[in-house]
């Protein structure tokens, strides 16, 4: 099922998200200094940190992060197009009321079988203990602009970004149909992604061409 929506949401929906842009500062903050001064787990600040045995803050690497996502490869939606680890994690957690309300409302189990590239994504940053880097969204257009809200939008492939895409080869954030993380650029005007709910519904290394990149978290 590589549909990509909460990447193409219903009309009910699709009445909320001009507000939501609008209004991103109430899940994203408006600002890296505004969110990092009110972080809180609907409102992650933009600079991922562990603490070392020490008492140290120490940034997630692109490396911890990657390692996460490529131990999933190979995990596989079932018929339905859900039964992944990606919708469970997904449903339980707080976020799933916040977007639920923002994108129109109902239960989590609406995520049950929704496209999971967003989730997948999410989930590799909970793990990585980058969630403040790297956010949690399962519709990819509002995941998109908290970067762009946060200044932390760009054309760099760099190893460990988000990358979102339009198949239509389109800059707009409002037509992004995916998402994924880098593994880094071939230099050949082509990236190596780890993406989920991809190929036939799975958590698959795919090379992508840049021309399909809408821009990097």
């Amino acid at each position: 099922m590589v549909k990509h929506i909460f990447d193409r949401i219903p009309s009910t929906s699709r009445l909320a998200l001009g507000a939501t842009l609008a209004l991103g500062a109430a899940f994203a903050g408006t600002s890296a200094t505004a969110t990092a001064t009110a972080a809180s787990p609907s409102q992650p600040h933009p600079v991922a940190q562990q603490h070392s045995s020490a008492g140290q803050a120490t940034a997630v690497s692109a490396s911890t992060v990657l390692r996460v996502a490529e131990s999933q490869i190979g995990v596989t939606e079932d018929a339905t197009g859900g039964g992944t680890k990606f919708h469970q994690w997904y449903m339980s957690s707080p976020r799933a009321a916040e977007t639920l309300a923002r994108d129109g409302g109902g239960t989590p189990s609406l995520y049950a079988n929704a496209p999971w590239c967003a989730m997948f994504v999410s989930w590799v940053g909970e793990q990585a203990g980058a969630r403040s880097t790297i956010g949690w969204d399962a519709y990819t257009v509002t995941h998109a602009q908290w970067f762009k809200d946060n200044n932390r939008w760009g054309s760099e492939a760099k190893p460990g970004s988000v990358v979102f895409f339009d198949w239509g080869g389109s800059k707009n954030i409002s037509a992004v149909d995916h998402v994924g993380l880098v593994k880094k650029d071939n230099g050949d005007g082509t990236i190596t992604t780890i993406e989920g709910n991809t190929g036939n519904g799975k958590v698959e290394e795919r090379i992508r061409p840049v021309s399909q990149v809408t821009g990097y978290g």
